[in-house]
């Protein structure tokens, strides 16, 4: 901390020195949609390049690994769960977190009401689609602490390993699907089921929340005035890219879908999206909260046998990227 210190210090002079097309790669966590609007709105809007920054945001995928990119040197920073970066920094890969966007999570299950789903117990005997990749961590933590087991039986849950749709619930191969508010669950009304047909279990109101989509970067990269700077500028500017995405959610929407190669997005997805992610990012001035932290942290910690991680983690995250950022 004392380096990272320094290295801020030193940074702070670096300002006014800073290379014009200072270069800055970014890795999603996914496919270019509205979650990752404030990017592409700082993009658009020059943003980044009144910072001095030249960036280049990398789209995701079911097959790309953020962390894996972070450590080829694929990127400079990466957006992930704090979930799968603990993990990952508990298995030997120095990840930080450096700022963090989302205040709130957006991960929910949702169930069908007529397998008598009503409560979380009622989970005991039904298959349940879960996310992997990293995604599977905050599930696996609720139903440990919940005490009911995840390898099926009539007292437990049958997980069943979901791929990025919602196929498994219409074609009723799970009494519940992982879902986020912005994204699955408008897919399967707009498969033509009724709100009334499903019953909704959001992981905030189940208390075992945690954090999504922040920003991280290789710690040893922290040890670099001129890493800080550049970062700095980078938080600065995609702060002041997911404001303006909040207030002008139509607008955001539209530049996610300018910068949508794939052509799979529809404009009227992305505004409902938009209009759920500016839920998630209110609040935040991208500075993480050390509660949050914390909540996130005895989350993973409460798995009982088989906890996410096995310790608290030490150096995961630091405000000396948001602290000069803001001020």
């Amino acid at each position: 901390m004392k380096k990272l210190m320094m290295a801020a210090a030193l940074a702070a002079g670096l300002g006014s020195a800073a290379s014009a097309d200072d270069e800055v790669t970014l890795q999603l966590q996914w496919v270019t949609q509205a979650q990752f609007a404030g990017y592409y709105v700082a993009l658009d809007q020059g943003f980044y390049e009144e910072e001095g920054l030249d960036v280049t945001i990398l789209p995701g995928g079911p097959d790309i690994a953020p962390p894996q990119v972070l450590a080829g040197g694929g990127a400079d920073v990466m957006l992930n769960w704090m979930p799968s970066a603990l993990s990952a920094r508990e298995k030997g890969l120095p990840v930080v977190n450096i700022a963090q966007p989302f205040k709130t999570s957006g991960l929910m299950l949702t169930c069908w009401k007529d397998t008598g789903i009503e409560s979380v117990e009622d989970f005991r005997g039904k298959t349940i689609g879960v996310w992997f990749f990293g995604n599977e961590y905050p599930f696996l933590s609720w139903m440990s602490q919940a005490g009911i087991p995840t390898d099926g039986g009539e007292e437990g849950v049958t997980v069943l390993k979901q791929g990025f749709n919602v196929d498994p619930l219409l074609q009723r191969q799970a009494d519940c699907i992982s879902t986020m508010t912005y994204n699955e669950y408008g897919q399967v009304l707009d498969a033509g089921v009724s709100p009334d047909e499903l019953v909704t279990f959001l992981y905030e109101d189940q208390g075992v929340a945690t954090l999504e989509d922040g920003m991280y970067v290789l710690e040893d990269n922290l040890e670099d005035p001129a890493f800080v700077d550049k970062m700095t500028r980078f938080v600065r500017a995609s702060m002041k890219g997911w404001k303006w995405a909040e207030e002008n959610a139509e607008d955001a929407a539209g530049i996610v879908l300018d910068n949508d190669e794939t052509g799979a997005q529809t404009e009227a997805a992305q505004v409902r999206m938009m209009g759920e992610i500016a839920k998630l990012t209110a609040g935040s001035n991208g500075a993480l909260d050390p509660a949050d932290y914390q909540r996130t942290v005895d989350t993973l910690l409460a798995g009982g046998s088989d906890p996410v991680i096995s310790a608290a983690p030490e150096g995961a995250w630091t405000s000396v990227i948001t602290d000069a950022a803001l001020n």
